[in-house]
């Protein structure tokens, strides 16, 4: 394992697992919130405010389908295939883990000698 967290290798495949992770917070945030819309509906007596959380109610709904539908298109979450969601489950936790034991500020961050010619050399260096 290459322990240089700044090496840019290191970023392979992690826009898509940001994807991910972004999108399965998006539909757990969708969903509670059509939880707390059906509280406050059997909450209310107003017949304006029961309407209007009826259709906040209908629009979560709506949403949190899309999510879910998009995620099953990207094959982000297999509701129907449970071995699949948990094979995925468990390469999450094992990144979390992984993730959690990096030492991402190690002392010495220095690049110097990394590179083969300053960024400028080819307009001339500093003389430029």
């Amino acid at each position: 394992m290459n322990t240089d967290y700044q090496d840019p290798i290191n970023s392979l495949n992690m826009p898509e697992m940001a994807d991910m992770t972004f999108a399965m917070d998006f539909l757990l945030r969708a969903k509670e919130g059509v939880r707390n819309l059906s509280i406050a509906l059997t909450e209310t007596a107003s017949p304006d405010v029961r309407a209007l959380l009826r259709n906040h109610l209908k629009q979560g709904i709506a949403m949190h389908q899309e999510i879910t539908e998009l995620m099953i298109r990207k094959k982000w979450f297999h509701p129907y295939e449970l071995n699949e969601q948990y094979q995925l489950d468990q390469l999450s936790a094992k990144n979390t883990v992984m993730i959690g034991q990096m030492n991402l500020f190690p002392g010495d961050t220095s690049r110097k000698g990394m590179f083969d010619r300053t960024p400028d050399e080819h307009i001339g260096g500093n003389k430029a």
